[in-house]
C-alpha cells in the first residue's frame, strides 16, 4: 500500500547465498542501498565495505516485529556492535541504509533519522522505543528535497522485505473511499477494512470484556498483550480501540472482538449485511464477466 504507487523494479543480492541471511535491496534507477542484517551475521555485515559508511538504521525486535529503533551513524558497522553488545537493547535483525556513492552526510542522516520517527509515530505500527524524536538539524532546501525522495525509496525498499515501517495501515484516514465492514455479534461493535495484508480494526472499534460463548484461555491472553501495549483500553466493562490496528486475516480479527472462534470472512459484512466473502465475490464476478 505505498503512497506512491507506480511499477518498480526491485533487486535483492543475498550476498551468502541463504535468504534468512544477509538482503541487500536496491531500486534498479536509485543509490539508496538497504541491508537486511540478523543479529547472528553481524560479523559478515562487518566484512561489507558499508559497514564502515554513514548510514541511518532500523533495529526490530520482538517476535511479531512490533519494536522498532531508529538511530544514525557515521561508522555503522561500529555503531551496530555498540548495540549488539548493549544488553538493555533486545533485538533481532537490523535495516542499514546507506548510499551506493558514499555520498550521505551526517546532516543527510539527521534529517532522515528525525522524519523516520515522525513517520513512525504517525503509522502506528511500531511500538518506537526512542526516547526522544531525534535532532532536526537546519537542513538546505535541497538537502531537504533528496532526503525526502531517500526517504520514500528507503520506505519501499523497507516494506518490499517485510518493514512497513512508514506504510499507512489504510489508503485513506477519510474512508469514504475504501469499504468499511461491520462485525456485529454478541455485543460487539466494530469496523474494519480489509486490505491486501489483512483485516485493519479502526479506531473506537468495541467489545465486550466477557464472552458467554464457548471459549479458550489464548482469546483472552491476545487482548491481555494488547491492553498491556495500549492498542486497547477498557472502558464500562468494555475494550476500545485507541487507534487503527492490523490482524493478519479477517478471522484473526473478528476472534479477537468475539473472543471465541469464527470465521470473519462471514462475520464481517458491509452495513447492506453482505458478508465479505459474497462482497469479494461479487467484485472478482464484475472482472470476469
Amino acid at each position: 500500500m505505498h503512497n506512491n504507487k507506480r511499477p518498480r523494479t526491485i533487486q535483492i543480492f543475498l550476498p551468502t547465498g541463504d535468504p534468512a541471511g544477509i538482503r541487500i535491496a536496491e531500486q534498479t534507477t536509485s543509490i539508496i542501498r538497504l541491508i537486511e542484517v540478523p543479529r547472528s551475521d553481524i560479523a559478515e555485515f562487518l566484512k561489507l565495505p558499508e559497514a564502515k559508511q554513514v548510514g541511518l538504521y532500523f533495529l526490530v525486535s520482538g517476535d511479531s516485529k512490533e519494536e522498532l529503533y531508529i538511530g544514525q551513524s557515521g561508522d555503522v558497522g561500529s555503531r551496530l556492535m555498540q548495540h549488539h553488545k548493549d544488553e538493555k537493547k533486545d533485538w533481532e535483525r537490523a535495516l542499514v541504509l546507506v548510499s551506493l556513492t558514499n555520498n550521505l552526510t551526517q546532516t543527510h542522516v539527521l534529517y532522515l533519522e528525525s522524519l523516520s520517527i515522525e513517520k513512525a509515530k504517525s503509522c502506528q505500527r511500531y511500538e518506537l522505543l526512542n526516547g526522544n524524536s531525534g535532532q532536526k538539524p537546519h537542513t538546505p532546501i535541497p538537502l531537504k528535497a533528496d532526503c525526502d525522495e531517500i526517504h520514500e525509496i528507503s520506505s519501499l525498499l523497507l516494506a518490499t522485505l517485510g518493514y512497513p515501517f512508514f506504510e499507512p495501515l489504510t489508503e485513506h484516514a477519510a474512508t469514504e473511499i475504501e469499504q468499511v465492514f461491520i462485525c456485529n455479534r454478541t455485543g460487539v461493535d466494530a469496523k474494519g477494512i480489509y486490505t491486501n495484508e489483512g483485516m485493519v480494526v479502526l479506531q473506537g472499534s468495541s467489545a465486550p470484556m466477557t464472552t458467554k460463548r464457548k471459549t479458550e484461555q489464548r482469546f483472552f491472553d491476545k487482548r491481555d498483550q494488547l491492553l498491556a501495549k495500549g492498542v486497547i483500553a477498557i472502558e464500562a466493562e468494555r475494550f476500545v480501540f485507541q487507534r487503527d490496528y492490523l490482524f493478519q486475516t479477517p478471522s484473526g480479527a473478528s476472534m479477537f472482538l468475539l473472543l471465541a472462534t469464527s470465521n470473519g470472512w462471514i462475520d464481517w459484512k458491509t452495513d447492506q449485511g453482505l458478508t465479505l466473502k459474497d462482497y469479494q465475490g461479487h467484485s472478482l464476478e464484475s472482472i470476469t464477466q
